[in-house]
């Protein structure tokens, strides 16, 4: 299926812009199921040519950036930038230039106002959240729910009066928070095969740091009376490597591992095992498995699950039989 027959289609009203991205993603599906392949697809980019786009959408941005604009004169970049997501977006729905020209949109949005005071840093907060969900509205992209959600988490934080990197609590509880809220979106696909699911990745991508960071937090604070601290941290690493094997997320590992990968070097050290370059030997280790688990996700997934596959929890989340 030719996209530039689609588009052409499009413009004739043939076909509306929406039916051309769905019509290439049934495509796409369509192809994995007959071939088997039930990988996460990351649909953010399809072709060198978005990369090349995205590097001059980067280029121009950080060039405005260098110019002294003042305040509301940031609504110049700003039109600019809309202008071209209406292009590169709307029009061509191209994702990855999407999401530097959303990220470039919100810089200059938090420019609008001179941080002069803690309102006006607020003032800006709310300006780029709102505009992120402008964008949501306006364009459906599904990497926009993760500035969404650090917007609201900052603006609550500052409306309560939190340090949100040192107040261990509600980094964990923001975690699960967004963490419900991506199982919410990856309940309603199960299959992957929507925008749904590409949704839900980006809040998995924003849950996975907050509830690992805020564990670890109280875990390594130098206050913490707890005992085998390294060995409770390799724990929680188990434990959560299940649930991101259980909801058959791999985005949920990213931040666990290099502090489990510290817990271990930190066991080894207490434990005074002398071997010689210790650090390098567990790095080849975390290597090794996570290639063994990046070939194997699927086949060690329904060896460990598959038992469970009829329970009730089990439907919301996909098939323990994927290949």
């Amino acid at each position: 299926m030719d996209r530039s027959i689609l588009e052409k289609a499009a413009k004739k009203g043939i076909i509306s812009n929406e039916q051309v991205e769905l019509l290439l993603d049934f495509e796409s599906c369509d192809e994995n199921a007959e071939s088997g392949n039930a990988e996460e697809q990351l649909r953010f980019v399809r072709s060198f040519g978005d990369i090349f786009i995205t590097l001059g959408i980067i280029f121009v941005s950080i060039a405005i950036a260098q110019f002294e604009i003042n305040s509301f004169y940031n609504v110049a970049p700003i039109l600019l930038l809309v202008v071209t997501t209406e292009w590169l977006v709307r029009v061509r729905r191209l994702a990855l230039p999407g999401i530097a020209l959303l990220i470039a949109t919100l810089y200059f949005s938090t420019r609008l106002f001179d941080p002069g005071s803690s309102d006006i840093g607020l003032l800006n907060l709310f300006v780029a959240t709102t505009v992120a969900c402008l964008f949501y509205w306006r364009y459906k992209m599904p990497f926009t729910l993760l500035p969404i959600a650090m917007g609201i988490i900052a603006i609550s934080s500052s409306l309560i009066g939190v340090e949100i990197t040192q107040a261990r609590e509600f980094l964990i509880i923001y975690g699960l928070l967004v963490f419900a809220t991506a199982m919410w979106f990856d309940a309603r696909d199960v299959e992957r095969k929507t925008r749904l699911s590409d949704t839900a990745f980006w809040l998995h991508l924003l849950a996975a740091p907050l509830i690992v960071h805020g564990v670890m937090i109280s875990l390594l604070s130098v206050s913490s009376s707890l005992p085998y601290r390294e060995i409770l941290i390799i724990i929680f690493f188990v434990a959560f490597f299940l649930l991101a094997l259980y909801v058959d997320r791999r985005a949920l590992l990213v931040s666990s591992v290099s502090y489990a990968i510290y817990a271990i070097i930190q066991l080894a050290r207490s434990n005074q095992i002398n071997i010689e370059n210790m650090t390098l030997l567990i790095f080849v280790g975390f290597g090794i498995f996570i290639v063994v688990f990046g070939v194997y996700w699927y086949k060690i997934r329904a060896l460990i699950f598959s038992k469970i596959s009829h329970a009730g929890m089990s439907m919301y989340v996909p098939p323990f039989n994927r290949k």
